[in-house]
């Protein structure tokens, strides 16, 4: 599972998808409201055994996504090769068929508390609603 935040700003990914490409679509649907968000992204890198990415999202908080990855590609039918698109041109008058292949899917949670499972700091989900009281000792006299 991922976890991220609300914030407005770029956010980074490291996932280890079926195929290492550097562009590919990224689907978020909210499993709450069932709206589905698809982001282009183009600046996908390798960095050891992950495809690493940033993109910037507007998550609401406790909401759960579902992520999916989708690498969109040309085949032209004329020469048999494999034309990537966008960055690819095909030939004017070449008859080609688009192709899709899903390469990663998770899950996303959002949520602004900071957390490190390292040092056993782990999401909490009644964070800040519940105090505790701390003015008896709780002794008593047995007579």
């Amino acid at each position: 599972m991922i976890i991220l935040s609300t914030s407005a700003n770029a956010q980074t990914l490291k996932v280890i998808p079926r195929e290492y490409v550097s562009y590919f679509i990224m689907y978020v649907r909210d499993d709450s409201t069932n709206i589905t968000k698809s982001y282009s992204i183009e600046n996908a890198s390798q960095v050891g055994n992950y495809l690493q990415f940033t993109n910037t999202f507007n998550l609401i908080e406790n909401h759960f996504y579902d992520l999916t990855i989708e690498f969109v590609y040309n085949r032209v039918i004329e020469t048999g090769g494999i034309i990537e698109s966008p960055q690819c041109l095909i030939p004017i008058g070449a008859d080609y068929n688009t192709f899709s292949e899903i390469i990663y899917k998770d899950k996303i949670f959002c949520t602004d508390q900071d957390i490190d499972q390292v040092n056993d700091d782990y999401y909490k989900i009644n964070k800040g609603k519940y105090t505790t009281y701390d003015g008896y000792d709780n002794t008593y006299i047995v007579i």
